[in-house]
């Protein structure tokens, strides 16, 4: 379709007969797009989770204000009681949910996004956290930033990418990595205020650098698979139009 000159929902709108969509009914298609765009106009980003996969990070630059940074800890265990800190990041700031004094808050605080970025939440964050917030529904938009980096080729954990693009952490978070963090936590319950003060930052540093990825990955992404001439036309932030 894009080597068609079909490379907008308006392109296609503007002659909805005049493409090959390979067996795919037009009128079909003009309704999806109809309504995507409406979705969009509004916000409804129920409506992209439902229907995006493995294409969800164009969704992003549309939704980015509605985007949450999220990360979680834990003690080491696999049940949803086993969730220590869950560290939410956005444009106003950080906070970090602590087990013991505010991570009952979570439920609440999860309902007023659209998007979740993450890092490998995919199999690690979002399933631990359906095990320990069973009435949260999770139908937000989920952009899992290491399915995205291994769709460009890049792989590796978290800290491994971050140095790849120039990220660097604060002297006494840096080289921590998910076993540092649960021996901090047992620290922490000993009495040690500065392991859970450590623990927070290192978890800060995780959230606040998934939003510099998150960029990073969709301009990659936007110009390696879909080329140039298609940048800047997929789900613009501004005028909200596909």
């Amino acid at each position: 379709m894009w080597r068609q000159g079909c490379t907008s929902w308006d392109a296609f709108l503007a002659d909805p007969k005049g493409f090959n969509l390979r067996g795919c009914d037009p009128v079909e298609a003009e309704d999806i797009i109809l309504a995507s765009r409406e979705a969009l106009a509004a916000g409804d980003f129920r409506f992209f989770a439902r229907h995006f996969s493995k294409e969800v990070w164009r969704t992003w630059p549309a939704f980015a204000d509605q985007a949450v940074y999220l990360d979680i800890e834990t003690d080491g265990g696999q049940s949803g009681s086993s969730i220590t800190i869950i560290g939410l990041y956005d444009d106003v700031g950080f906070r970090g949910l602590v087990k013991g004094k505010d991570l009952h808050d979570f439920p609440d605080l999860i309902e007023q996004y659209g998007m979740i970025v993450t890092f490998f939440g995919t199999g690690f964050d979002i399933p631990m956290l359906k095990r320990g917030f069973h009435r949260v529904p999770f139908d937000q938009i989920h952009l899992d930033l290491c399915m995205a980096f291994k769709r460009l080729g890049i792989r590796g954990g978290l800290k491994k990418i971050e140095k790849r693009f120039g990220l660097e952490r604060g002297d006494d978070t840096d080289g921590l990595d998910g076993r540092d963090a649960i021996r901090l936590w047992y620290a922490a319950q000993r009495g040690r205020e500065d392991a859970l003060e450590t623990l927070l930052a290192y978890n800060r540093e995780d959230v606040a650098n998934l939003k510099t990825l998150a960029g990073i990955a969709y301009k990659q992404l936007e110009s390696e698979l879909l080329g140039p001439h298609l940048s800047g036309n997929l789900f613009d932030p501004v005028n909200r139009q596909g």
